[in-house]
């Protein structure tokens, strides 16, 4: 099977779907790898280090989508809603397309996607399952964009973060806060323990209730909780001079978290990183895409961070896709087996219908016939 990777065309995104390291994996598997020219170029992957690979290089993104049975992206149609319609002409009938969709978006996009003809699967949709880790590409985008939070506050912030024992004198380490330990929020305090880097809980005295949901992602609350965790949060927010949120509840908006008066009551030169700002934001003063200055704090609100870094988000973007296609891809022939959890849980649109049962659920869409349990495609 050819696999097409097109040229990434939404404003300042760096990435690329796949890097030359994974070529080799999936020339192996028996897998035909097309890329268009300058693809990786702004990640930091040009075209002869592909071609190097074994890679076949191809001047433009119609002969890409032209020849591909499989088109990899990291931003397809869905999540890009700058420039990927121009897409949808490319596509064909039967030719499946993986990558990042938006699945809980815009239901006529989606269905604009269906109507096309194309099995598009949505690494959004990934199970939180063991089986899958190595395919779970928002994980890995969450880490870099973790990672990249800590970078933006310290750039910003007029301190310096660790405790130094000078001849001038002890300087005290600046307080850090992350609200949400999801991977994110993780990767902002270095480890997948909070406490083994010396961090330690805000403790609440509150319950979630379903705090995350049978696939492993989190839950929304309802409005008495996020008040009462707002008053709580006060004092810990008023005492920071970073604050870093990451709170994200996938097709809602975030929850608001940090309030303008808890932004008045903290130290002049602090520093807000909204890891939520694309969808509105955890901090009520963020403005999505802009840094900001309110009562003498900076809030970035800048997102799409991993796109920042795009040599190893692209590097840890293509390891997920090629364990997906490795999985998906069985004697040259695309085997969608929808007893496989994997398989079932991100195939989002397939023979011109809304297929993923949890977008139908979520759209109030009426369930669809029951399905046989593979599809086979050479």
């Amino acid at each position: 099977m050819i696999v097409g990777v097109p040229r990434e065309s939404f404003p300042d995104e760096r990435r690329v779907a796949l890097v030359p390291l994974v070529v080799p994996n999936l020339t192996k598997a028996g897998f035909e790898v097309v890329i268009e020219a300058g693809a990786g170029s702004s990640a930091g992957y040009p075209d002869g280090e592909y071609a190097a690979k074994g890679a076949k290089i191809v001047t433009s993104r119609a002969d890409v989508f032209r020849a591909a049975d499989i088109v990899v992206q990291v931003l397809c149609y869905g999540s890009n809603d700058k420039t990927g319609k121009a897409d949808v002409p490319l596509y064909r009938k039967g030719q499946v397309l993986i990558g990042f969709l938006r699945p809980l978006g815009s239901i006529e996009t989606i269905r604009e996607i269906a109507s096309s003809g194309v099995t598009a699967l949505s690494v959004e949709l990934m199970p939180r399952s063991t089986r899958a880790q190595s395919m779970d590409a928002l994980s890995s985008m969450a880490t870099i964009c973790g990672y990249k939070a800590v970078v933006l506050a310290a750039d910003k912030l007029p301190r310096i973060f660790p405790m130094l024992t000078t001849a001038a004198g002890t300087i005290t380490p600046a307080r850090v806060f992350i609200i949400g330990a999801g991977v994110a929020g993780l990767q902002a305090v270095a480890k997948e323990q909070v406490q083994s880097l010396g961090g330690r809980f805000v403790e609440l005295p509150i319950e979630a209730k379903d705090a995350q949901d049978s696939r492993g992602y989190a839950r929304a609350q309802d409005e008495a909780f996020y008040q009462r965790q707002r008053e709580l949060l006060g004092k810990a927010v008023a005492d920071s001079v970073v604050v870093i949120t990451a709170a994200v509840i996938p097709g809602k908006k975030p929850p608001l978290l940090v309030t303008k008066d808890m932004v008045a009551s903290m130290a002049p030169g602090s520093v807000i990183v909204d890891l939520a700002s694309e969808r509105g934001g955890n901090c009520e003063l963020t403005k999505a895409a802009e840094t900001v200055v309110e009562h003498g704090v900076t809030i970035i609100g800048t997102f799409n961070l991993a796109s920042s870094v795009p040599y190893h988000a692209s590097q840890m973007y293509a390891r997920n896709l090629s364990a997906f296609l490795l999985h998906l891809v069985r004697d040259g022939r695309l085997q969608l087996n929808l007893e496989d959890e994997i398989v079932r849980e991100t195939l989002l649109t397939k023979d011109g219908e809304v297929f993923n049962a949890r977008v139908r659920e979520f759209f109030s869409l009426p369930a669809l016939p029951a399905a046989s349990k593979e599809v086979a495609k050479s």
